[in-house]
């Protein structure tokens, strides 16, 4: 475990791959670590050098009570490569991570080279949906995520076929804090990043699974549209996280695009 003080928290993040290779910078969804990227790893660390870390309140990092805002969690992210020295990187965000992607990529598109956000969307609506899981993680923590998260996470084919990675993700879900989580929730609730989205100015690549019912294809069509150089993938046959259903393709649509910019 490599923590840092960034932010004024201490940030849990990994760093691999060769020393002098361009940094590519991955962020987490809701409820995961960045264990989450894993499958990645091999590939991506043969030609850059990843930077991989645990948002706020989730994994190894240090959590807070919320509200979180999405300007909070942006601060993070860039207060991490400051502490590490990184001056540019290629950044990667699914979910809540393409939300900080998003907003980075708007206030901070100087330091980044490419964006690419990942099944993640410029707003979340209704209100409800987010104040209900608050209710839930206050009430009963954040283990009684664990089935109805996986369940929208992957499709029902690959959870029965892989029942370690649904127990994977599932570890990850119960060890995120309920600071983490409500202050997380709140951050998303209350995001609208539509009016950035045209400000976005650096190559960005937006993917999507086919089958995402949580931030579906069209809402990756909504950023394709605002954002001038921008470019959609939709992957078949995946859900939320095509990084895990469908890594071979998903590695070398990412690849292919950051190796161009």
């Amino acid at each position: 475990m490599n923590r840092i003080k960034a932010n004024g928290i201490e940030i849990n993040y990994r760093l691999e791959g060769p020393a002098d290779a361009p940094v590519l910078m991955l962020s987490n969804s809701l409820l995961t670590d960045y264990g989450m990227w894993d499958l990645q790893v091999p590939a991506f660390t043969a030609r850059y050098r990843l930077l991989r870390y645990d948002s706020r309140g989730h994994g190894d990092t240090q959590s807070t009570p919320g509200p979180y805002s999405m300007s909070m969690l942006v601060a993070d992210a860039i207060g991490l490569v400051d502490a590490l020295g990184i001056r540019k990187l290629h950044f990667l965000g699914l979910s809540k991570g393409g939300m900080i992607a998003q907003l980075l990529a708007a206030r901070h598109g100087e330091r980044l080279l490419s964006v690419t956000l990942c099944d993640t969307a410029c707003q979340m609506p209704p209100a409800s949906v987010w104040d209900d899981r608050i209710k839930l993680a206050q009430s009963k923590g954040t283990s009684a995520f664990m089935q109805p998260m996986t369940d929208r996470w992957l499709t029902q084919g690959y959870r029965e076929r892989n029942p370690e990675v649904v127990a994977k993700l599932g570890a990850m879900i119960a060890r995120t804090s309920v600071d983490g989580l409500v202050g997380s929730a709140c951050a998303i609730r209350d995001m609208d990043h539509l009016p950035i989205l045209q400000g976005i100015k650096i190559p960005t690549l937006i993917v999507v699974g086919e089958q995402d019912v949580g931030t579906p294809v069209a809402a990756a069509e909504v950023l394709r549209r605002e954002i001038g150089q921008s470019k959609l993938v939709v992957i078949e046959g995946a859900a939320h996280m095509p990084n895990i259903e469908q890594t071979g393709i998903f590695n070398t649509t990412v690849l292919d695009f950051i190796d161009s910019h």
